[in-house]
């Protein structure tokens, strides 16, 4: 993912032959909200005139008090209908959002040796044992299904009129629950599930490939599931080693999931939508700063893309 301004990554993504972008909501300027038309319009521009399309944003506003039903929700879902309807006006054509409440993805460690001493995140759910529950857990499974179908009743029609697409990512880890905190979007049939509570064609998936490789679904399965459908947004190009209780990142060439089959199926799908690598291993030199999205990593992943990408169009 991009930075809302321009830095090395944007000037390197284009020397690679990169065209889409995939961006964070703005930082509040002068006064204005993330999510305020003027916004968003700068930070799309920002990116057109470095040569990029900004075709996602991956970034989210505060929604806790949705995921949990507390009072106050009807106003944050206010705020997302506004950042729906700016994308709309804009012309970001998706938006990636997750159900995960209390905390987003996690790993017990960010410093996990992998090939040649490269560093990357893991999760070793025997860990979490004894860990504390967040301020508001217990929560159940039925209460975030409960939340989730009054989130996308509000949401969806947003979507419709303001022709954004909505691409829902699972949870991460895929386990349930983490610190008293139940996780429901722990596979691709649960994400199927998730989606038809509102069925709609702006009502979709991001297929995050670590994540549903390490509930164990099959890749190439799930490719063709969501993309028969119509509902295939976006993509998390990303691989793991192990299983939803214990597992870590890896480079694109050394998980477990076979990525030319996974990118051929894309091809033989006709999927053209926007993909990014995701989770990427901190290499030498790098002070692992800002674990499984520093530069190297980066550069590896998209290059391991593309060449995928020319093997499969073949």
């Amino acid at each position: 993912m991009f930075s809302s301004h321009p830095n090395q990554l944007w000037h390197l993504a284009k020397q690679m032959g990169v065209n889409y972008a995939v961006g964070p909501l703005p930082k509040e300027e002068n006064g204005l909200k993330p999510w305020d038309f003027v916004n968003l319009m700068h930070m799309k521009k920002r990116f057109n005139d470095s040569g990029l399309e900004l075709a996602v944003i991956e970034s989210r506003p505060p929604a806790n008090k949705i995921k949990l039903g507390l009072p106050g929700r009807d106003e944050e879902i206010a705020v997302i209908q506004e950042l729906i309807r700016n994308m709309g006006k804009v012309g970001i054509p998706v938006w990636c959002y997750d159900f995960m409440a209390e905390f987003n993805w996690f790993r017990t460690s960010t410093t996990t040796r992998t090939r040649g001493g490269a560093l990357v995140s893991s999760y070793d759910h025997s860990l979490m044992k004894d860990a504390p529950f967040t301020e508001n857990a217990p929560i159940s499974e039925d209460q975030l299904w409960e939340n989730l179908k009054y989130y996308l009743e509000a949401i969806v029609p947003v979507a419709e009129e303001s022709k954004v697409k909505l691409a829902l990512h699972p949870d991460d880890p895929p386990i349930s629950p983490i610190r008293g905190v139940s996780r429901i979007l722990t596979s691709a049939s649960a994400l199927q599930r998730a989606i038809d509570l509102v069925p709609s064609e702006y009502s979709g998936i991001t297929l995050c490939q670590g994540t549903l490789a390490t509930a164990g679904d099959h890749i190439p399965t799930v490719i063709r599931s969501f993309a028969e459908q119509g509902k295939l947004f976006f993509v998390h190009f990303r691989d793991v080693r192990g299983t939803a209780e214990k597992f870590e990142e890896t480079f694109h060439d050394d998980g477990k999931t076979n990525m030319l089959e996974a990118m051929r199926t894309y091809f033989e799908v006709g999927y053209t939508g926007p993909a990014r690598p995701d989770h990427v291993p901190t290499m030498a030199g790098e002070d692992n700063a800002h674990p499984g999205y520093e530069l190297l990593g980066r550069l590896f992943g998209v290059g391991y893309i593309k060449g995928l990408m020319e093997a499969a169009g073949s």
